[in-house]
C-alpha cells in the first residue's frame, strides 16, 4: 500500500477557484498523513477519522491551519457575520437564562475552579467561537442589557482561530476584551449559558450505507494512483447499534455522528445549572432519514460554493453534515437534562426580538439600515436561513419558560 497520496484530478461539479501554491502543497503533505495512516490501519480508514485528520490534524487541518474562513473572504457566512442583529436579539435569551441562574445559585457556594481554569468561573462559555464577531456582539448587547457577565469563557482549541478572536474583539469591544478567557477543555463543573453556533455539524461523523447485505460503515482507501476513494465494511458495535434504530431502508446513504451525541451528554455531567443554546442547520430524525434524502448530507464548502467531492484537495474545503436533532435530544435527555425549547431560527430570533431591533435601526436610516433588512432577509426567510437552521435549548434548574420558544416550539416534531 503506498504512503503518499494525491487529490483526484477531476473537481466536483462546482466550477472551484484553483488552490495557491501554497495551500495545495498543504493539503498533499495533508494527504500524505492520511495516505499513512490508512496504510497503518490495514489499507482502511474509517471516514470519521478522515474527517478529523481533514478538519482538525494540527497545523494542516481545516481548522487547525491558517486560512481565512469566516466572512466574505473565507468560505462561507455564519449568522454573525451578516449582522449584529443576530448577536444582540440572542442576548436577550442569554440574559434570560444568565437571570435565572443567577436568582437560582443566590447564596449558594459555588464549585471551586479546576487548575487551569481562570479565578472566576465564567458564567456564559461559547464553543467555538468563529472569527469572535458573535463573543463580542453579544458582550456589548449583554453590556446595554445590563447583563454583562464577569467572565466570558471562549472554548476554542484552534491557536489561529484564538488569535483572529482576540484581534475582533480588540477592535469591536476593547473596553470588555479582558473579560473574555480562552479555555481548552470543557469545565468539570459549569452555571451559566453555553452557546454554539454552527459546531455540531462539524464534529466528525460516521458515513454509513444500508445495503441489500446489512448495515455498512463507509471507510476511506487508497487508490492504484495515490488517491482517495470510498470502501465499505460491515458496521459493528454503538454504529450497528444506532443504525438499526433509524428508519432507513435499502439502498442507502447517511451520516450518524456519535460524536456530536456524546459531546452533548456529556453536559449531562457538567452543567448544574443552566442552559445550552445550541444553533446549527439540520432536522428532526425522521426528516433528515427520509427516504427521499438517500445520499446523506455530508458537504464540502470551499469560497462559497458547495460541493460534495470530499476527497479534493484535502484541508482546503470545510466538510459538514446536518444534525439530527432527535439525536441531540436523546442524548441530553438521556444525561439528566431537559430539552426547553425547539424551533427554527426565524421563529426564535423573532421570538427574541429581532424585527424590534430592526425597525431600532431602521429608524437611524443609513447605510447600515439598508444593510441589516438584507441581512434579516437572510437570517428569517424559510429558503434561506431561517427554517434550514433550529435552536435547541437543553438545560437543567431552569424553571421559567425560554423567551426564545414563546410561539413556535416545535419539541413534538422530535
Amino acid at each position: 500500500m503506498p504512503t503518499s497520496a494525491r487529490p483526484p484530478a477531476n473537481l466536483p461539479a462546482a466550477n472551484l477557484p484553483t488552490p495557491s501554491a501554497d495551500a495545495q502543497a498543504a493539503s498533499q503533505e495533508l494527504s500524505r498523513r492520511i495516505a499513512a495512516r490508512i496504510a497503518a490501519a490495514g489499507g482502511w480508514l474509517p471516514f470519521v477519522d478522515y474527517m478529523d485528520m481533514a478538519l482538525h490534524l494540527p497545523g494542516l487541518g481545516y481548522y487547525a491551519g491558517g486560512s481565512h474562513k469566516f466572512g466574505e473572504a473565507g468560505d462561507f457566512v455564519t449568522a454573525p457575520e451578516l449582522t449584529p442583529l443576530f448577536g444582540q436579539a440572542l442576548a436577550a435569551q442569554v440574559a434570560e437564562v444568565l437571570g435565572a441562574v443567577a436568582n437560582n445559585v443566590a447564596g449558594a457556594v459555588l464549585p471551586i475552579p479546576q487548575k487551569g481554569f481562570p479565578s472566576v468561573t465564567p458564567t456564559l462559555l461559547e464553543v467555538g467561537a468563529g472569527s469572535g464577531r458573535l463573543a463580542a456582539d453579544l458582550l456589548l448587547a449583554l453590556e446595554a442589557l445590563g447583563a454583562l457577565p464577569e467572565r466570558y469563557g471562549i472554548l476554542e482549541l484552534s491557536g489561529e482561530l484564538r488569535a483572529r478572536q482576540q484581534a475582533t474583539l480588540a477592535e469591536s469591544a476593547p473596553h470588555l476584551a479582558d473579560r473574555v478567557v480562552w479555555l481548552e477543555e470543557l469545565p468539570e463543573h459549569f452555571s451559566g449559558c453555553v452557546v454554539a453556533n454552527e459546531l455540531l455539524d462539524a464534529f466528525p461523523t460516521h458515513a454509513v450505507a444500508w445495503r441489500a447485505d446489512g448495515a455498512q460503515e463507509r471507510g476511506v482507501v487508497l487508490t492504484e494512483d495515490g488517491g482517495f476513494c470510498w470502501s465499505e465494511r460491515p458496521a459493528t458495535g454503538a454504529l450497528a447499534a444506532a443504525m438499526a434504530a433509524l428508519p432507513a431502508s435499502t439502498p442507502y446513504e447517511s451520516e450518524i455522528s456519535l460524536a456530536a451525541r456524546a459531546w452533548v451528554a456529556e453536559w449531562g455531567h457538567r452543567l448544574e445549572r443552566g442552559a445550552l443554546l445550541l444553533i446549527d442547520y439540520g432536522l428532526p430524525r425522521h426528516e433528515l432519514y427520509h427516504q427521499e434524502r438517500d445520499h446523506g448530507t455530508l458537504r464540502c464548502h470551499y469560497r462559497h460554493r458547495a460541493h460534495d467531492n470530499l476527497f479534493w484537495w484535502p484541508g482546503l474545503a470545510d466538510i459538514t453534515s446536518h444534525v439530527d436533532f432527535t439525536a441531540v435530544a436523546e442524548a441530553g435527555f438521556d444525561a439528566g437534562l431537559e430539552v426547553l425549547g425547539y424551533t427554527n431560527q426565524a421563529s426564535f430570533l423573532i421570538n427574541c426580538g429581532i424585527g424590534e431591533l430592526l425597525a431600532a435601526r431602521q429608524q437611524a436610516g443609513g447605510e447600515q439600515a439598508l444593510r441589516a433588512s438584507g441581512a434579516l432577509k437572510v437570517l428569517l426567510a424559510p429558503g434561506e436561513m431561517g427554517e434550514l437552521f433550529k435552536v435547541i435549548a437543553l438545560g437543567r434548574g431552569i424553571k421559567t419558560p425560554l423567551l426564545g420558544f414563546a410561539r413556535g416550539d416545535r419539541c413534538h416534531a422530535l
